[in-house]
């Protein structure tokens, strides 16, 4: 227990002090540039030149930006209106809009202060060396804000969710750690191994009942944030179900391989809470996974719980459908199949 008592929060405390930025950074922003003149060019050049904004494609119309944000390939969409150039050399007032997805709220509320102060120095320059008639104000460009699948930017319909992922993972996650240890420990996994039961079977045996505990508690979770609340389900249930089921696999064959490595609950339980503390802090759950650094974008990848928290805000605030996350649900497979071999791999060298 000492080296992991040593090594372990200093892995942590290394890891997640470069990963944990709370700054927003690297806004995906789509462009909806109706107006294509020199003029719409440099408030373009404005945003992408803050250090902000990463402009992801440039369309014709609200309509097929729009596919892009319910995809989440884009995080904000910049629409200039025709005659920008025209009105604003006739000192006439002009709308810009910003469609912002608002799922995950602080990084909504961050982009649109952003782009209010970009837009703010675009009109400084415009009219720096331009004279106004007499006893006219300079003009300002009037920004209309439309904040999708979260229009109140509540933090509670963007925190339940995800909090409910969390808290089905760590659940499960820390039983099936524990399980085979504390049937090492008692001794009766001497008498497991003199069965004829396979590996498969005892495996199988082992997640069965944590996966109806956990199928379980979202249940009733789901049932507590409508109550409380008043966060439904916009999606599918089936289909939120569905992933769960998958990824509850994923996650009881993760802490069944941790309990078959390890030689007491107390190691079980402390390597376990090692990987859920840095899955935790880089699912995107308190910040956004777009500011972190791109190393641990990479890390990111092998993340479980990245991929369940963006499903269950997907289904539950955006009505994503199966399609929408096809990508997790295969993702997911991968990590329930991975994770489950080794640790019957694991277990046959342990029980031998």
């Amino acid at each position: 227990m000492l080296p992991l008592l040593f090594v372990l929060p200093i892995i942590q405390l290394i890891m997640l002090g470069f990963a944990a930025d709370f700054e927003v950074k690297n806004v995906n922003l789509a462009i909806v540039d109706l107006d294509k003149t020199v003029t719409s060019q440099r408030l373009i050049s404005k945003f992408t030149s803050s250090g902000y904004f990463t402009q992801v494609g440039s369309f014709t119309n609200v309509e097929v930006a729009m596919l892009e944000l319910e995809k989440e390939n884009t995080d904000m969409i910049l629409c200039i209106p025709k005659d920008l150039d025209a009105d604003l050399s006739n000192l006439q007032p002009v709308q810009v809009q910003l469609l912002l997805n608002a799922v995950n709220n602080q990084k909504a509320g961050i982009a649109s202060n952003y782009s209010i102060q970009v837009i703010n120095s675009f009109n400084e320059d415009r009219f720096k060396n331009v004279s106004l008639p007499p006893g006219m104000a300079p003009l300002s460009v009037d920004i209309r804000e439309a904040y999708w699948y979260n229009s109140l930017l509540d933090y509670k319909t963007f925190m339940v969710p995800g909090i409910l992922a969390i808290l089905v993972t760590m659940l499960t996650a820390f039983l099936s750690s524990i399980n085979i240890i504390r049937e090492r420990e008692m001794g009766t996994i001497e008498q497991l191994n003199v069965t004829p039961i396979t590996k498969f079977e005892f495996i199988l045996g082992k997640i069965i009942p944590f996966w109806i505990i956990g199928m379980l508690v979202m249940t009733f979770g789901l049932v507590v944030s409508y109550l409380l609340f008043n966060i439904t389900t916009a999606g599918s249930l089936l289909t939120l179900f569905a992933f769960l089921a998958i990824y509850l696999i994923a996650v009881l064959g993760l802490g069944i391989l941790i309990s078959t490595i390890t030689e007491t609950q107390q190691q079980a339980m402390f390597i376990t809470w090692f990987f859920l503390v840095i899955f935790l802090l880089l699912s995107g759950l308190f910040t956004p996974v777009d500011s972190i650094p791109e190393w641990a974008q990479f890390i990111n990848h092998f993340n479980p719980i990245k991929y369940f928290v963006e499903v269950m805000r997907m289904v539950m605030l955006k009505s994503s459908t199966f399609a929408d996350i096809r990508s997790h649900f295969i993702i997911m497979s991968l990590f329930a199949v991975f994770y489950n071999v080794l640790a019957m791999r694991s277990y046959s060298k342990t029980s031998g």
